[in-house]
């Protein structure tokens, strides 16, 4: 790890202006990323500003009917909060599913958005990297890239985005409200985390010196909420394939509302398109949903089960939303 030094903000004002003001500076809240990515060298601020004291930590009903989540409400908070755990199950389910529950109890709403990607090969600081180091070029692509990503991606990376709440989140509409040396400005979540093009290193719309407020939901929806994720091992690991769905069910029929997808690209991935298409059996609702959602993938050698653990996760998805009693 660098050196680096430190600083406690006491409001979101001072947060804002020692950011702007500060060369090499980074936010520390929960810490369960960058303090890792620290040690290993992969993250090298000169400066951290440690936010944990500035507020920003309630979940509150909105005059809309939505909600607003503060960017520092922890994971585990969020999870168990009694609204979204009536009106956007989809969200608690997601949330427990993520981590442990010593990180869920640290992490931050805002952080895990910004989360950077688990990809062996960011990691691997022997290895190529184009998110870690700029213009170094991509080992992944002709590497072991079995968890990588099939959609979105480019000739600059592959990796994915890690999130679980994420997922959620983009199935939800949410919207990201940040604070600038300009003010405030609104950035819906779809686009928020940026595919990787020739800059995989910009992963998301922030500005310079902006920083998360709070999250954004409107009105909840009815229908059953169902947080499906397939991963190599029971707990503590990413996802391999993951599905947000909120789905309306009539006696053997489903139909998707909203279906949003993790572990396929550098982002939460939700094509609008695959949902509101009419009531059928599961399977047939999740090929037809999954052929538009999987539409122009670029899988490699390695990964390309994905797209059959795709349409397969979707499947049983829409199953658990049609055998749920409530």
């Amino acid at each position: 790890m660098k050196d680096f030094t430190y600083h406690r903000a006491e409001s979101l004002y001072e947060a804002v202006t020692l950011l702007a003001s500060t060369p090499g500076a980074k936010l520390l809240a929960g810490g369960t990323n960058l303090l890792d990515l620290m040690k290993l060298q992969i993250e090298t601020p000169r400066h951290l500003i440690d936010i944990n004291h500035i507020g920003l930590d309630k979940v509150e009903t909105l005059a809309s009917g939505g909600l607003a989540i503060g960017a520092l409400v922890r994971n585990a908070d969020l999870a168990a909060h009694p609204i979204v755990r009536r009106d956007y199950e989809v969200l608690s389910r997601a949330l427990v599913s993520g981590a442990s529950g010593q990180l869920r109890n640290r992490a931050t709403t805002a952080g895990n958005l910004m989360q950077r990607t688990r990809c062996p090969y960011f990691y691997g600081t022997t290895k190529a990297c184009n998110k870690r180091l700029p213009g170094s070029g991509c080992d992944a692509i002709d590497g072991f890239s079995t968890n990588l990503a099939v959609l979105g991606a480019s000739s600059s990376c592959i990796a994915t985005h890690s999130s679980d709440m994420a997922v959620a989140l983009r199935a939800l509409d949410a919207m990201i409200v940040v604070i600038g040396p300009a003010g405030e400005r609104r950035i819906a979540l779809s686009d928020f985390h940026r595919l990787p093009g020739k800059t995989p290193h910009v992963e998301t719309s922030l500005d310079n010196h902006e920083i998360i407020a709070r999250v954004e939901l409107p009105a909840p929806i009815g229908g059953r909420h169902v947080y499906r994720k397939v991963r190599e091992r029971a707990s503590y690991a990413f996802a391999t394939v993951s599905v947000a769905l909120i789905a309306q069910v009539k006696a053997e029929r489903v139909a998707i509302d909203r279906v949003a997808f993790g572990g396929l690209a550098a982002k939460p991935w939700r094509v609008e398109a695959a949902e509101g298409r009419g009531f059928g059996h599961p399977g047939d609702i999740a090929e037809a949903a999954a052929s538009v959602v999987l539409d122009g993938a670029l899988p490699t050698v390695h990964n390309r089960y994905k797209l059959n653990l795709a349409r397969q996760a979707l499947h049983a998805a829409l199953i658990d939303a049609q055998e749920r009693r409530t």
